[in-house]
């Protein structure tokens, strides 16, 4: 599928007017139910990754290039 200039223009402007058009909805609107368990998933999830054993010998799947 070829797209040209124009095309790309005019979706990526559709888009973005779309975006602006949805209304926003205030974070004080989010239930206190819902956010005591999202808190509680986030806290179970730490306490879970701060259980696991990592070797300091364990190296990091990238590299910092200068």
């Amino acid at each position: 599928m070829k797209f040209t200039r124009r095309k790309l223009a005019a979706t990526l402007a559709a888009s973005a007017a779309a975006a602006m058009a949805q209304p926003q909805t205030p974070s004080s609107a989010v239930p206190s139910e819902e956010l005591n368990a999202a808190r509680e998933r986030i806290r179970t999830a730490t306490d879970a990754l701060a259980r696991q054993e990592v070797p300091m010998a364990t190296e990091p799947a990238f590299q910092f290039k200068a």
